[in-house]
């Protein structure tokens, strides 16, 4: 238990350090900032009109063979379908 609460102690000493280290170096903020790499793709405009074509024309159409028959991946269907389109 003793070791546990070190060990806890510890990470927060650590965590600490390092905001001391950001903040010395003039960051304001403990938000995360926007990280370089790639965009998302999966969810632009033309996919999403590609999606809603499909499903007006065939309201039983599957997730999944939304996915296979667009070439992305199924979470990226799902998510426009009940993020974007609703």
């Amino acid at each position: 238990m003793v070791r546990m609460l070190c060990q806890d102690l510890e990470c927060i000493n650590r965590r600490f350090d390092i905001w001391c280290i950001w903040f010395g170096v003039g960051r304001r903020s403990l938000d995360d900032e926007p990280k370089s790499g790639r965009p998302k793709t999966s969810t632009n405009e033309e996919n999403t009109t590609r999606v809603d074509e499909l499903i007006k024309g065939d309201r039983r159409m599957k997730i999944r063979e939304i996915a296979l028959k667009l070439g992305i991946l199924k979470s990226k269907v799902d998510e426009i379908v009940h993020d974007t389109l609703g």
